[in-house]
């Protein structure tokens, strides 16, 4: 797996918050994040009610949450947030993991939760983090600077050669000229840190820079040789970002 990394890495601990209605479940969780040192738990709550009030006076980067609790469930409160942080799903149940993996949790666990599979889990959200940080963090003005590791090796690439993103929930490939790449990031975090005015989510899987399109014709957009579709709702909207306004003859 190719990995970002920036040029002076911070170690930063994720601020963690556990949100179940059983005591013992709390306890557990607890007691395997006293484990690992890139991890503190900056609260604990037995409802999604009192999650919405912490969320308020806290910062979280990572959440462990229940699905069944009382009167609003786990993955009710995760689609109620407009910017939900890095989210395991902590339940018994394991008919909800579809549910849980379209809105873009980091992990799925299933209880008892084993340490083997805790430790997978939130070493996922910590590649997670590290790359939303790095990117963050790399801004430069217009011109995003971005390290990538492969092997013992480390290659520079900037946002203006992304020619598009393809997001496979909690992936990203970034296609280039030349080669692809694939990160830990939901599409969702990456728009949010790519710069606007130049990149156009033209479908829930492809993110696109406008700056290469090569051609626009019906549901498609053609970039460097590859059609890739444009969601219906989403056609109005490029054609009024790209087209219309730089349209030459009308």
């Amino acid at each position: 797996m190719t990995e970002l990394i920036s040029k002076n890495t911070i170690q930063t601990q994720l601020s963690c918050l556990v949100v179940d209605d059983e005591s013992i479940a709390i306890k557990g969780i607890e007691n395997y994040i006293s484990k690992i040192d890139f991890m503190e738990v900056t609260d604990t709550c037995s409802s999604a009610l009192e999650a919405a009030e912490i969320f308020k006076k806290k910062k979280i980067d990572l959440m462990f949450l229940d699905i069944n609790m009382p009167h609003l469930s786990g993955l009710e409160f995760l689609e109620s947030l407009g910017k939900p942080p890095l989210t395991i799903i902590t339940t018994a149940y394991s008919e909800y993991a579809l549910d849980g993996f379209r809105l873009n949790v980091v992990d799925y666990l299933l209880k008892p939760i084993a340490f083997q599979r805790f430790f997978q889990a939130i070493s996922k959200a910590q590649d997670m983090f590290r790359s939303q940080e790095i990117l963050q963090n790399e801004q430069e003005g217009v011109r995003t600077n971005m390290y990538v590791r492969q092997g013992d090796a480390f290659q520079r690439i900037a946002w203006e050669d992304i020619l598009y993103a393809e997001g496979m929930q909690n992936y990203v490939k970034l296609y280039f000229t030349n080669k692809v790449l694939t990160i830990h990031q939901t599409m969702a975090s990456l728009e949010e840190i790519l710069p606007q005015d130049y990149f156009f989510r033209i479908h829930r899987s492809y993110l696109i820079n406008i700056s290469h399109i090569h051609k626009i014709s019906g549901g498609q957009v053609l970039i460097n040789g590859s059609l890739l579709p444009i969601a219906k709702p989403r056609r109005e909207k490029l054609l009024n970002t790209v087209v219309y306004k730089n349209l030459i003859s009308k």
